[in-house]
């Protein structure tokens, strides 16, 4: 299938027009704080004719989905990640026929991104307000009324408002692509993690902001005073201690790399070495993943109140049950494979790690009552999360130029080539074949594994959000680094082309 067809309603959609000149370090940086702090302010924002929004069984799916349930970006960047997702798989099925290197394709692929993330913006904000997540006036069970009388009209207005916020942070990802610093994604999901970090950590010492026991802050137990006080106290900072082993783990991790040495053809005694660094995909599996998981929690909840009978049994009941106090996933097939952990900022960690060992009741259909201890489900979760890391690592390597063959093309097209081998792209890929596929494979278990220590051991921020994070704010480095260089010496530019 190509996507020539959707050309003519591409064409309408609005778009970020691509800058006339490379912006100046200075005024990329504007650029970005503007995005982050339009940002912050739809963070707090309410819409109209929304009242009270379900949240905690919320926390990670916002954090990676740069969200805040019951504001304007409710959805946040989820339609823009799903979209994504959805055509990568489509193009890597083979069932949208383009050719990427053909930049009327590409454009045309980018534009049918957009259409369909634009599409999604309406369809989440729906489901977020059907199944009661986003709660208009006038809901059922509630003491409001629909304004102008109408519960229908309320819906309606709450779900375009949720939309236009999803649509706003999609074009904002446009302008500080193209005349800020990385892009607008990564910078709303550091800005969301890191806020999440910095309110946990106040939450921790004194008790402010709500999400954690008075008897597990550290102001309390230094208060008490006694033998306990202070070991307690070191005990209430395990949180931030594990966040910052996440964080120094993370940054180690992205210093590793193996090196192959290129040499330029055409001029003897130049070249250089190509990086193959642990976490040569980065944090894209763990992104894709997440993203997988937390939509289908989030569509799933949409079919809580469904119901498909066969022999007498609700099938909707054998993969997914909703708790109806907390909207989180309780029972069901999906159940052992969600985040679904207690929180030991609210129960403590010695009453956390026994809760490890205490034991889960599901119901199933067809089978019955079925005993599962705790420490299967954060063992199935974790299996689960690593494998989809590595088939999404795979995924996003053939799929996007970083395989073997394509970087053996790149690098021989560049006139480089590895001393001591002939000058054959063949050649190039086999090398290649032996560090590139093993490297993915281990860096999208390294972060899958590193994820998941990090979700159950209470690192402020959620493991996958500190990944993240890190990554984020190591390539903005990187990048900062790189923008000042250009600006202290302008012909660089021109020689690499920045």
């Amino acid at each position: 299938m190509r996507l020539e067809f959707l050309k003519p309603i591409i064409r309408f959609l609005p778009e970020v027009k691509q800058p006339v000149r490379k912006p100046p370090l200075n005024e990329k940086v504007i650029w970005t704080l503007a995005a982050l702090i339009i940002f912050f302010v739809m963070y707090h924002v309410e819409p109209v004719g929304a009242i009270v929004s379900k949240g905690g069984q919320n926390d990670f799916l916002q954090l990676i989905l740069a969200s805040k349930v019951g504001s304007l970006i409710t959805v946040g960047i989820g339609p823009i990640i799903l979209a994504s997702i959805f055509l990568q798989l489509f193009v890597g099925a083979k069932i949208i026929d383009i050719d990427m290197k053909d930049p009327e394709q590409k454009k045309t692929f980018q534009g049918a991104q957009k259409l369909l993330a634009l599409l999604l913006c309406f369809f989440e904000s729906a489901m977020y307000v059907m199944s009661g997540n986003v709660m208009p006036m006038g809901f059922a069970g509630t003491s409001t009324l629909p304004l102008l009388g109408s519960f229908t009209f309320t819906q309606i207005l709450v779900v375009m408002q949720l939309a236009i916020g999803s649509i706003i942070l999609l074009y904002m990802d446009e302008i500080v692509s193209r005349y800020g610093l990385g892009s607008g994604i990564s910078l709303f999901i550091a800005a969301g993690v890191s806020l999440a970090v910095v309110m946990g950590t106040i939450a921790i010492i004194t008790g402010y902001g709500g999400g954690i026991a008075e008897q597990q802050t550290v102001f309390y137990n230094l208060a008490q005073g006694g033998a306990d006080s202070i070991p307690n106290a070191i005990i209430a900072l395990l949180p931030i201690i594990f966040t910052i082993i996440v964080f120094l783990v993370v940054t180690y991790a992205e210093g590793m790399k193996v090196e192959i040495p290129l040499a330029f053809e055409r001029a003897r005694g130049f070249g250089g070495r190509y990086p193959i660094k642990l976490m040569y995909v980065s944090n894209i599996p763990v992104i894709l993943a997440s993203a997988l998981l937390l939509n289908l929690q989030l569509w799933t909840r949409a079919l809580q109140n469904a119901s498909f009978y066969v022999g007498g049994a609700d099938v909707v009941k054998l993969f997914v049950q909703i708790d109806s106090a907390t909207q989180g996933v309780n029972g069901g097939i999906l159940y052992f494979l969600t985040p679904r952990f207690f929180n030991p900022l609210a129960v403590g960690y010695q009453t956390y790690f026994s809760m490890f060992f205490t034991n889960h009741v599901l119901n199933f259909p067809y089978i019955g009552t079925v005993i599962v201890p705790e420490w299967i489900h954060i063992f199935t979760y974790t299996i689960f999360l690593v494998i989809l890391c590595v088939i999404f690592g795979r995924f996003w390597i053939e799929t996007t130029g970083m395989g073997p063959r394509d970087v053996a093309a790149q690098l021989q097209n560049s006139g480089l080539q590895i001393p001591g081998f002939r000058r054959d792209p063949r050649v190039m890929e086999k090398i290649l074949e032996k560090y590139i596929p093993i490297i993915t494979i281990l860096g999208s278990v390294f972060v899958g594994l590193l994820a998941s220590f990090a979700d159950l051991t209470g690192a402020l921020g959620t493991g996958t959000g500190i990944l993240l994070t890190v990554g984020i704010l190591h390539r903005m480095y990187e990048d900062l680094t790189a923008q000042k260089m250009f600006d202290i010496y302008p012909d660089l530019r021109k020689i690499v082309g920045g």
